[in-house]
């Protein structure tokens, strides 16, 4: 068994309380535009267009992320209204969604290609969402269910989101190393060998759905959403189903392309 005793809150000045959640969330998002400027820039992107990005994908990313959640707690947030200015309570995937949908508004009012700058964006975002994951381990939120396993952790902080003294599984450690080695499978695997605009990203969406999908079945602080399934679930199987179509697409025209090449050669 696995004990966690580390005060998720990082400090406290007055009445303000700031979490290491949030703490990790913020070193999440330096990271990845020190990432971006730092691969960006060798593919002939300026800073100012990547700080540019930033500032259209973090708030909405933000939005995104804190809807999500309000939707998945819908029966407690009609109860308390007020609760939706808390800044705690983030949905990944609706961060995820909401920072495409900033980063594609930032892509289109500056005239860039979309897809291209994704592709060099989704290893760097992907590790974000680790770094991230290390703040939900201290924080004890995204936690499982009960489970008996040798690695299963317990939370014994009173400070935490996660039930007290019960042994659940540590989901969170799970989309951790999910998320690394979807990192790896994208940057050496994948990297060079997916040209196609859009591709690297799609694979990017794909591999993580997956393993969110999967990880959730296990997950202790979600509600069913459509049947068995979860909110968080539902999103995964559409992205997984979407992106999984852009790469079979992407697939099918570069082999019509290198068939018709033959034929000419």
């Amino acid at each position: 068994m696995i004990y966690i005793g580390i005060n998720p809150v990082a400090f406290t000045i007055g009445s303000f309380s700031l979490r290491w959640y949030a703490v990790m969330v913020l070193l999440a998002i330096v990271f990845l535009v020190w990432w971006s400027i730092r691969f960006a820039k060798a593919a002939g992107y300026d800073k100012d267009f990547i700080l540019g990005a930033a500032l259209w994908a973090i708030p909405l990313g933000v939005i995104g992320a804190k809807l999500a959640h309000v939707v998945d707690s819908l029966s407690y947030y009609l109860a308390h209204p007020t609760n939706i200015a808390d800044p705690g309570g983030l949905a990944i995937f609706g961060a995820i969604l909401g920072g495409m949908l900033g980063l594609y508004i930032h892509c289109r009012l500056r005239r860039v290609p979309f897809a291209p700058f994704a592709d060099l964006a989704a290893p760097g975002v992907i590790l974000a969402q680790a770094i991230g994951r290390v703040g939900c381990t201290i924080n004890g939120c995204c936690h499982g269910t009960s489970s008996s396993l040798p690695w299963a952790v317990t939370w014994t902080h009173p400070n935490t989101y996660a039930p007290l003294g019960l042994a659940v599984h540590p989901t969170q450690i799970y989309e951790l190393l999910w998320d690394l080695v979807v990192f790896a499978i994208l940057w050496w695997l994948l990297r060079r060998r997916l040209k196609q605009p859009g591709a690297l990203f799609a694979a990017y969406l794909a591999l993580y759905s997956l393993g969110s999908f999967v990880i959730r079945f296990l997950r202790g602080d979600v509600n069913t959403f459509a049947g068995i399934f979860n909110e968080g679930q539902v999103i995964s199987l559409l992205v997984l189903i979407v992106a999984t179509s852009f790469l079979i697409t992407q697939y099918r025209a570069l082999r019509r392309l290198v068939r018709r090449a033959q034929v000419r050669y």
